[in-house]
């Protein structure tokens, strides 16, 4: 049996076709596309008509190679974005960018409203400046006139989903980013909304993981020549596809980290956990597969890498990331820190001076050269996972034994050991296209062909190798743990 999977990042996507013969799953890729969003004045937008015509391609170009018999559709996005249609169901605007600055302030406007702890008890959700209760509440504190003809909200996932199907939903672990969904009863907070002046009705009905939104359209049939195929409703926010691929089938406490541009660290629940704990350590109850939680930590991962790279390409630099981790490498250890999250580090632009600025701001040796800069902010990432680790253990009152790393962000070995000797802590890493087969494997079960999620775990752990890394170095670590604490 055959599915396609779409999987979005922030800066790339891809269509993955997986095939699974009762054993085993394997992959084949059939598009990659860069995710380019754009300037325009000075709003961040994406590009959504032109990512749509992407997934097409991607669905064309898996006909044309022989695979026109498969099964499904499922696609997964980031979080918290969305789009906003007419009456007539026409997009109004371009999706707005999460780091684009409309949201700057509005945490504590919302705060002044219903207060940060009610609205945690509501939600169960981390504080994130580009929640999209914090892009709402932009709109409507400016009286922006495109909420006044909005019908309906579709976040990044269901807006692909309803271009393929004319079915319009809203998906439940993409919903739960939103920071406007009550984690118990996985449906809207209506009082939430009140508060903070959103429209109450402009959200759709839920559909879970697994749900069959609806089938391909006449319309994109006739373009693509294919049959009707189902979109499958997966873990339509990436992580939650991410963590369903987590390989493990025995019975101990581990800790998964989600790795790309974001690092996402946390635990999988079967209730959210909201509690004074929970809500002073800042961390959030999203929704996950199968009616888990998905208890993790937003920390900003390889973003800072990335842009900082992005930053040497334009002075004329053309690093590749393995010229930049062995230039890391040969950079002098545990030197300097910056906090990874740091509203400094959240925007586009010149990382390595901010970097600089932040190390000289806190008193600490400023990295001159790339891979003192590479170095600083990978051993700063390391330690702000164990600074999410002991918060985690506190919260549960009890050690965690292993960490699960998945995704993209594996290939930086060097960071996956830099974690595991700040956290010390067994790191295992895999699989690397972690959100495409979890996304595959919900499918999977859609159709019957996997009962359930352990036994899809199994099929992971079957079908894909996997990396450990023991903790080194690590009383280096703890001390300079001590002096990464003090600058946050």
């Amino acid at each position: 049996m055959k599915v396609l999977t779409f999987d979005f990042g922030a800066s790339s996507g891809r269509a993955m076709l997986f095939e699974y013969n009762g054993e085993k799953i394997s992959m084949q890729e059939m598009h990659r596309f860069s995710n380019d969003p754009v300037m325009v004045g000075n709003t961040y937008r994406w590009d959504v008509l032109r990512l749509f015509f992407e997934i097409k391609q991607g669905i064309l170009n898996t006909i044309n190679n022989g695979h026109a018999d498969i099964e499904a559709i499922g696609i997964d996005t980031w979080g918290v974005d969305f789009g906003l249609f007419d009456i007539n169901g026409q997009l109004i605007t371009n999706p707005y960018h999460y780091r684009d600055s409309r949201t700057d302030g509005m945490i504590e406007i919302a705060d002044k409203l219903a207060g940060k702890k009610y609205i945690f008890e509501h939600t169960g959700i981390q504080f994130n400046f580009f929640n999209t209760i914090f892009q709402l509440l932009s709109m409507a504190q400016s009286k922006d006139p495109v909420l006044s003809i909005t019908d309906k909200l579709l976040f990044m996932p269901d807006i692909f989903n309803y271009f393929l199907t004319g079915v319009m939903k809203n998906e439940y672990t993409v919903a739960s980013t939103s920071q406007l969904l009550d984690p118990y009863t996985m449906e809207w907070d209506a009082e939430l909304m009140g508060k903070m002046g959103i429209p109450k009705d402009i959200f759709c009905d839920i559909v879970k993981p697994g749900e069959i939104v609806g089938y391909l359209t006449d319309e994109i049939c006739e373009e693509l020549g294919c049959k009707k195929i189902p979109v499958i409703a997966v873990g339509s926010h990436d992580t939650a596809s991410a963590i369903a691929s987590v390989p493990v089938t025995e019975n101990y406490d581990y800790a998964y980290i989600s790795s790309g541009t974001w690092a996402l660290m946390g635990m999988e629940l079967e209730q959210p956990l909201i509690n004074d704990k929970s809500f002073k350590y800042d961390f959030t109850n999203e929704g996950g597969v199968n009616n888990t939680i998905r208890f993790l930590k937003n920390i900003m991962g390889l973003w800072i890498i990335q842009e900082s790279r992005r930053q040497w390409q334009r002075e004329g630099k053309s690093f590749t990331f393995n010229d930049l981790e062995k230039s890391a490498r040969n950079a002098q250890s545990l030197i300097s820190f910056i906090d990874p999250d740091n509203m400094a580090f959240a925007g586009p632009g010149n990382m390595p001076r901010r970097v600089r600025e932040f190390c000289k701001n806190t008193n600490q040796p400023i990295p001159e050269d790339e891979g003192a800069v590479i170095r600083c902010i990978a051993q700063s990432l390391a330690m702000k996972c164990a600074y999410a680790l002991h918060g985690l253990e506190d919260v549960f009152g009890r050690p965690i034994d292993i960490i699960h790393m998945l995704g993209g962000g594996i290939k930086d070995t060097m960071v996956c050991q830099f974690i595991a000797n700040a956290t010390g802590k067994k790191v295992i890493a895999g699989p690397v296209e972690a959100t495409s087969t979890g996304n595959a494997l919900i499918q999977f079960m859609s159709l019957g062909k996997i009962s359930n999620l352990n036994e899809a775990r199994n099929v992971v752990k079957n079908s894909f190798e996997t990396e450990e890394y023991l903790p080194q170095d690590t009383e280096s670590w703890i001390a300079a743990y001590e002096k990464f604490k003090s600058i946050l």
